[in-house]
């Protein structure tokens, strides 16, 4: 087996994201669209991701107003989707570039994050959990199609990491699972186990107290989300490729706002169209570009398949393990 030098890295991360991203639109009946890298805070539009994170914003000068980068576009998506005229079983997805200043940077986290976000319009009756585990079953198929695809370009460098099925397992099942250990370390395990697991309703706390993650309140419905996590053999860890989740409708984001004690939302435009009923019921999620090159080209840093910033402290670990950072 032999590794990829960076130019021919380059060449690869375009075959994979090419390939991965017009299968995934034909699967989930998606379409590509433009989307913005910011927004005004009083549309209620960001993405509040956790609920503590802090987005980059500035100033338009000329015009006095404050704008501020997206740190997804969970919520964009919806509304656009009710403003492109999009049907039922119908999608779009996007890329999405953000900043986020706060992360602690490691081996697969990084200020710069590039993802596909995608949504898609469903019926009302469609909010469970069998729609929810077929459309993961959808995306699933996807990456294994993916690892065929790239194997198959490049058979001398790469190896079969994929079981055949994802295993699906709830946040609760996997504390009773094992009670004694942190979220993380369950995930470890359980991914370590099974190779492919989506972990699904993510947000509410778990009969130990705590919840297994935190989720922003206004777009998942915590009950019918989920983290999709692939073992990486390459860096023997766990690696989450995508969150996603049916999305909240009328009910379900009065009880979160009300849990996360921020009901002073209802009055953004976001949350005043979905409690009035104006917007279309969806399911969505994102997907991180970077992590499937990571994994499917098996690289031990993200920095290898992005340009970011590192800390010296980063770029000199990297320089004595030989790893080339872009």
């Amino acid at each position: 087996m032999t590794e990829l030098n960076p130019r021919e890295t380059q060449v690869a991360i375009k075959y994979l994201k090419d390939f991965f991203e017009k299968k995934l639109a034909e699967k989930l009946n998606l379409i590509r669209v433009s989307a913005p890298l910011f927004v005004t805070p009083e549309s209620g539009l960001n993405d509040n991701l956790t609920g503590v994170e802090k987005a980059v914003s500035f100033e338009m000068r000329k015009y006095n107003e404050k704008i501020e980068i997206v740190q997804s576009l969970a919520k964009w998506k919806r509304f656009a989707l009710k403003w492109y005229g999009f049907n039922i079983d119908e999608g779009l997805y996007a890329d999405m570039n953000a900043i986020r200043p706060d992360e602690v940077l490691d081996n697969i986290h990084s200020i710069y994050v590039d993802q596909w976000d995608w949504e898609k319009v469903i019926r009302k009756n469609d909010r469970t959990t069998d729609y929810l585990v077929n459309i993961v079953k959808d995306i699933y198929d996807v990456f294994k199609e993916t690892e065929t695809y790239i194997n198959s370009l490049y058979s001398n460098n790469f190896t079969k990491k994929l079981p055949e099925d994802i295993k699906f397992i709830t946040s609760q099942e996997l504390e009773n699972l094992y009670p004694n250990e942190t979220p993380e370390k369950r995930e470890y395990l359980i991914a370590e186990k099974y190779g492919a697991v989506f972990v699904s309703k993510i947000g509410q706390p778990l009969d130990s107290g705590k919840p297994h993650g935190t989720r922003s309140p206004d777009y998942d419905d915590w009950n019918l989300n989920g983290d999709i996590i692939f073992w990486n053999p390459t860096t023997n860890a766990v690696l989450e490729l995508s969150s996603m989740g049916i999305r909240v409708d009328e009910e379900s984001l009065r009880k979160q706002l009300r849990i996360a004690k921020a009901e002073e939302r209802k009055t953004l435009e976001y949350h005043r169209r979905l409690l009035n009923g104006e917007l279309p019921f969806t399911v969505g999620g994102g997907i991180g570009q970077s992590r499937i090159c990571m994994f499917f080209l098996e690289k031990k840093h993200i920095g290898e398949v992005q340009a970011s910033v590192w800390t010296e402290d980063i770029l000199e670990e990297c320089r004595e393990n030989n790893i080339f950072l872009l």
